[in-house]
């Protein structure tokens, strides 16, 4: 794997504006269009998201495989370094799986993101009906906080130091989620909230789909500003864990860009799809766990030990096969009821 970018920013800035541009369309014509009168998430709706995000998430990456197979073999760059056709077309392919790697790493993380959500609606009382435009609105936060943390770590990747502090954040944070004791969450501790707080005061009531609303001629931000902000400042916590980790599959700026996108693009309808069922999932957080643990190893000495490069297709391999011997466990040994609500009813 050449040291340099495949797809320098330089080169590919009328891609990273194309992409932009097409996402802030399907955005507004989700919102505008599908979205536009305020009603309750069903689950078929939900499921039908889901499988659009990721078919489209899937047809991106084969149109990105098919053109680096095109363009890899023609590059003056890696002719300079003896590539051949052959070897720049294993690269080509290798790009492609490190975006699905990468995409599957990051919609995984996203679950915890979905406990999240539940703990702040249901604290804040926010009504099934307003939930699509809260999360609508943090999504758009979120890919803007994420450009910035993309941004950075691009940088910051450039110094072999931050690898080992990377991966070795990564490994800390899995050990944390395997053997931390959880502590419930309280979103009146959220510092968004205190900061916006400070800012605007709060109502306690509702005005159909709307932030903020005048009230004593001031204005006033509604619950569902109060949730949107929790939300956000949730989002920026996960991107600490989420960038690194997506770093440690691929150091392509366009491959970290991409898959992060499309992650996020597909958490929405995930968490209409899975609010009802995740607490169900009370194995996966083990899992996650320990992915964590392999990247941050990947990153720091794995890729080392293998001349520059974990095997991507073994990479693949082990976090599909954790993730999914997790939830399987989680269905398979159901967590057995609560004694005290037992003999309460």
């Amino acid at each position: 794997m050449p040291e340099f970018s495949l797809f320098p920013f330089t080169d590919y800035w009328w891609f990273y504006a194309l992409f932009t541009v097409g996402v802030l369309g399907l955005l507004a014509l989700d919102l505008g269009v599908f979205h536009r009168e305020a009603h309750t998430v069903s689950f078929k709706e939900a499921l039908s998201w889901s499988v659009v995000w990721c078919i489209l998430s899937l047809i991106f990456c084969f149109g990105l495989w098919r053109y680096a197979e095109w363009k890899l073999p023609q590059d003056p760059r890696l002719l300079a370094l003896g590539m051949t056709a052959e070897q720049a077309t294993g690269l080509a392919r290798q790009t492609a799986l490190e975006f699905l790697t990468g995409y599957v790493v990051e919609l995984s993380l996203s679950v915890d993101n979905i406990f999240v959500f539940v703990v702040v609606f249901t604290f804040f009382g926010i009504p099934a009906q307003y939930q699509h435009r809260v999360l609508f609105f943090g999504i758009l936060g979120a890919l803007v906080f994420r450009v910035i943390f993309i941004s950075l770590g691009a940088v910051l990747m450039k110094f072999h130091w931050v690898i080992w502090v990377f991966g070795g954040f990564l490994i800390l944070t899995g050990l944390k989620i395997l053997f931390a004791p959880e502590k419930p969450m309280d979103p009146e501790k959220n510092p968004m909230l205190r900061l916006l707080r400070r800012f605007i005061p709060i109502t306690t009531r509702f005005d159909g789909q709307k932030f903020v609303v005048m009230e004593n001629g001031a204005r006033h931000g509604t619950p569902l500003l109060v949730a949107l902000a929790a939300i956000e400042f949730s989002d920026i916590i996960f991107a600490v864990d989420s960038v690194p980790a997506i770093f440690a599959i691929t150091k392509e700026p366009l491959v970290v860009f991409t898959s992060n996108i499309f992650a996020i693009l597909g958490l929405r309808s995930m968490f209409f799809l899975l609010a009802g069922v995740v607490h169900k999932f009370r194995y996966l957080k083990y899992g996650l766990g320990i992915v964590l643990i392999f990247v941050g190893l990947k990153m720091s000495w794995l890729n080392e030990i293998y001349g520059g490069k974990f095997p991507i297709t073994w990479s693949l391999g082990i976090i599909a096969g954790v993730l999914g011997v997790s939830v399987a466990i989680s269905l398979l040994i159901p967590a057995r009821p609560d004694p005290a609500s037992a003999t309460a009813k």
